[in-house]
């Protein structure tokens, strides 16, 4: 019977040092699992950011800086409102002139569906 006792005492042991392997095998894995998705998650971060940087930088090499932008669109307003006015100044005589030879020079008919009374 003490071979019995003793036999199911390793046994026991054994199972037991068997479910520590086990659990510590568990440990490593979840280690293993949580550090792979930090440098997963490190690598993304990583690889979104130089991704944004190229992103800004063709952006800007496309459509310029917004400085840029508002300097061009004042340059043109100004070179846009200066023909304006030379147009105005070269056309101002020759219109009040039509206005009022349309205004004074008045030909007075009679309307054609006026119809004398009978």
């Amino acid at each position: 019977m003490a071979s019995q006792s003793t036999g199911i005492q390793q046994l026991l042991a054994a199972e037991k040092r068997a479910a520590e392997k086990v659990s510590e095998a568990r440990k490593r894995k979840a280690r293993r699992l949580k550090q792979a998705k930090e440098e997963a998650q490190a690598e993304i971060d990583s690889y979104k950011q130089e991704r944004e940087q190229q992103y800004r930088q063709h952006e800007a090499n496309i459509l310029g800086s917004k400085g840029d932008s508002e300097q061009r669109i004042d340059k043109e307003t100004q070179i846009r409102l200066s023909e304006l006015e030379r147009d105005y100044n070269l056309n101002k005589e020759k219109a009040f002139a039509k206005l009022l030879t349309l205004v004074c020079d008045i030909k007075p008919q009679l309307h054609i569906n006026y119809k004398p009374p009978m």
